[in-house]
């Protein structure tokens, strides 16, 4: 654990290392302005997917047999996309969901989503991303700020990439910065902006066709992210010469899908008492997905202009509290991320009314059923939704 002088020498170094990006980033996107705000070179044209859409390019070829299992999501895959994500580990992305953010870029290329309040009631994601965005090269963003509670379940990723803009930094239990530090993710896969600045991460005030706030104007991509933690010699594997993946707990997949599916109605449910991040999933009987929308709009990926989509949706209950650190407001919020709690799996157009647990900041998440058995999830994208305990989710039979 570093002494008070080498923490004082951490925080003037990372200030002056700040200072520096952000003023030279700052430089960099002042020359390349047009209208309101610099914008990527990278434009919508094409569709999604191919080489002529540079929001998500397609980087090799995906055709052939599809015999090899992604450890995060259960799907299968070519060998050449498990070529690819055999040599990193995986990126987690803080990517915001404020209103002038939407629609988002890049999470249909996750393989699981994690969403929780940040603070206000506004909610955010953490993306992780590994299989799915082997073959492509995506914009991700407007990518946000940083939270102690998302680093516990970034924690299950075993020294992972994790990208943020910054982050809480009062002293105290909700300070994300400093327990970065206290991880030991500073200097190495740590990929806050404020030290790698332009060209890996640029401001795009115009993404939408209209002009955002700056908050909402940051952005990367999965290719440029995984390049920086491999310069940083963290590829799959670390500069001790570990293999990520070996202390890594994979959660359990089923074989085949259910062929014996429910009939769900819509899945509701609010985080805070605000309608504009209240959300409700569609189950797809067809796709057995189900086909989510926020804030009363169908939720879409602008990279695809397609609908956002999960084969298994946990609903996860944790206790909720503030801070309390001194910062204005209170607004800094605290989630039991540890322990035992309740928790909702859908899947299959069926609810599960189950349980979770989490024995330390360092161990996986497991959710089992009412009998004790953990949960075998569908193979494809998992999205975890952390609400308060107590809140109610609305679900039923359709007619």
């Amino acid at each position: 654990m570093p002494n008070k002088s080498s923490k004082a020498k951490f925080f003037l170094g990372g200030l002056l290392v700040y200072l520096l990006s952000a003023g030279l980033t700052y430089g960099i996107l002042a020359k390349g302005q047009t209208g309101t705000g610099f914008t990527s070179p990278l434009s919508d044209k094409g569709t999604p997917g191919s080489k002529e859409n540079p929001n998500r390019k397609a980087l090799i070829e995906v055709a052939g047999n599809k015999t090899e299992t992604c450890p995060l999501n259960g799907l299968s895959y070519t060998k050449a996309e498990k070529n690819i994500w055999e040599t990193r580990r995986p990126l987690l992305v803080m990517i915001e969901n404020h209103e002038e953010s939407r629609p988002q870029s890049g999470l249909s290329d996750s393989d699981i989503v994690y969403e929780a309040v940040a603070e206000g009631g506004i909610t955010r994601f953490m993306g992780v991303f590994y299989c799915q965005a082997a073959a492509f090269e995506s914009i991700l963003g407007p990518v946000r700020s940083a939270r102690t509670y998302f680093l516990d379940w970034a924690s299950e990723y075993n020294f992972p990439l994790y990208v943020h803009v910054g982050g809480a930094n009062t002293p105290g239990p909700a300070n994300a910065l400093g327990q970065i530090s206290d991880y030991g993710w500073s200097v190495a896969n740590d990929l806050n902006q404020f030290s790698i600045g332009y060209p890996t991460f640029w401001r795009d005030y115009e993404r939408l066709g209209h002009t955002v706030a700056t908050e909402h104007t940051m952005y990367s991509t999965t290719e440029k992210l995984w390049a920086v933690g491999s310069k940083r010699g963290f590829g799959s594997i670390d500069p001790d010469e570990n293999e990520w993946s070996d202390d890594y707990t994979p959660w359990q997949f089923v074989k085949e899908e259910a062929a014996d599916r429910g009939t769900d109605g819509p899945i509701s449910y609010k985080f805070w008492d605000y309608e504009e991040y209240a959300v409700k999933w569609q189950y797809d009987s067809t796709a057995n997905q189900y086909v989510r929308s926020n804030g009363g709009q169908p939720h879409k990926d602008l990279n695809t202009d397609q609908a956002l989509t999960a084969k298994n949706l946990v609903v996860q209950f944790a206790k909720e509290s503030k801070a309390n650190d001194g910062y204005e407001g209170n607004v800094h919020l605290l989630y039991g991320t540890t322990g035992k709690g309740q928790a909702l799996i859908f899947q299959d157009g069926q609810v599960i009314r189950g349980t979770w647990s989490k024995a330390k900041r360092i161990s996986r998440t497991v959710f089992y059923d009412d009998k004790g058995k953990e949960i075998k999830f569908n193979p494809g994208r998992i999205w975890i939704s952390v609400l308060p305990v107590g809140n109610e989710v609305d679900y039923g039979q359709s007619n």
